[in-house]
């Protein structure tokens, strides 16, 4: 099937890791049918990323408030239907007078069959194994198969269909040169120079499952400092405070904060600048894998087969000896996955790596 001419409408929401493993499928398709044209339904927090990548041609941001964090609300059930049927209305307004003809669905729930119909016409495509009835939204549903896939490697199904094999090039992550310029000017205030070897430090997740223990990060970047390594912590914001109270751990001075200094796309100019990635199985991770940075990752209640960095150096670091090791749970009074995990093990990761 000849996508060129094609309007083709890409269903991804979230979250950042999920957006960052959809990319070398819109870049397979860009590069098989450059007369393509492509279009994204994006989390307007990750809009700006989505719409810095050569492949895609238009970004469809939207909002919906999470009804899946710890501290939700039955209010929150609301706020997110009526933030639904909002965005579901802008959707509709905006397919309207630009239709697709090709919609993928590659976020393959409820919410997101809804958004794919809001396009006027067009041929939906899905997965065969989509939970939450969204293989009813589709018109053509794509077998997966057995076993353990890698999220990435269940995305590059679109891309076989339709007859477009991936390639080693499709594997990137674009960056403006402003966001180059303004992490050149960030590492010189830091101290660090050109030269400098540093590592991306991402200690901090959504999950409260996947927390290390403070100590043992502050313990790990003294011991990188005396080999001559600088940390550089990234995050949001909101994970400042519990990085500060990483540092004022360390006996060592130097190492510098990103997170909430640099925007998402910074970050990922700032990620290419890394000797190596060390830290949990977040986003952040996903960036360093798809910016083609070696990665040493903590992992406990999640599968690395399935969400680990994908076609990068690596090494994945976790208690092997923990009974309930993946056990998916997103809080635990325990954290024995995490906590088994060893300084010793991680620094000989990262070290391994550089």
């Amino acid at each position: 099937m000849d996508l060129n001419g094609n309007r083709i409408l890409v269903v991804k929401q979230s979250s950042l890791g999920d957006v960052i493993h959809t990319f070398p499928t819109t870049h397979a398709l860009k590069r098989c049918f450059p007369q393509c044209s492509i279009g994204w339904v994006v989390e307007q927090g990750y809009a700006a990323l989505v719409g810095q990548d050569d492949s895609v041609d238009r970004v469809h941001p939207m909002h919906i408030p999470s009804t899946s964090s710890p501290d939700s609300t039955w209010f929150s059930y609301g706020s997110a239907l009526a933030a639904t049927l909002r965005v579901l209305h802008d959707l509709r307004r905006s397919f309207a007078a630009a239709p697709y003809d090709l919609i993928l669905d590659l976020h393959a729930s409820f919410r997101s069959g809804l958004m794919a119909v809001m396009n006027p016409g067009g041929l939906r495509v899905g997965f065969k194994d989509a939970r939450e009835l969204n293989t009813l939204f589709q018109h053509r549903l794509l077998d997966v198969p057995e076993g353990t896939v890698h999220a990435v490697d269940k995305n590059l199904l679109f891309a076989s269909h339709f007859a477009c094999p991936v390639v080693p090039a499709d594997f990137y992550l674009c960056s403006s040169t402003s966001d180059e310029e303004r992490v050149a000017v960030f590492l010189s205030q830091s101290g660090i120079g050109p030269d400098d070897r540093f590592v991306y430090v991402n200690p901090a997740a959504r999950w409260q499952s996947k927390f290390w223990l403070e100590t043992r990060w502050s313990r790990l970047c003294d011991r990188l400092a005396d080999a001559g390594v600088r940390a550089v912590f990234g995050g949001s914001g909101s994970d400042v405070a519990y990085i500060q109270e990483v540092i004022g751990r360390m006996n060592h001075s130097g190492a510098a904060i990103a997170a909430g200094q640099l925007s998402l796309t910074e970050s990922v100019a700032l990620m290419k600048r890394a000797s190596a990635y060390v830290g949990l199985d977040t986003g952040p991770m996903h960036i360093a894998a798809m910016a083609g940075v070696p990665v040493a990752a903590l992992f406990g209640p999640t599968h690395p087969e399935r969400v680990g960095p994908y076609r990068v150096r690596n090494v994945i670091v976790r208690a092997e000896n923990v009974p309930c090791l993946c056990c998916r749970k997103r809080v635990c009074d325990h954290m024995s996955c995490m906590r088994s995990i060893s300084v010793e093990q991680v620094f000989a990761a990262v070290m391994g790596l550089l």
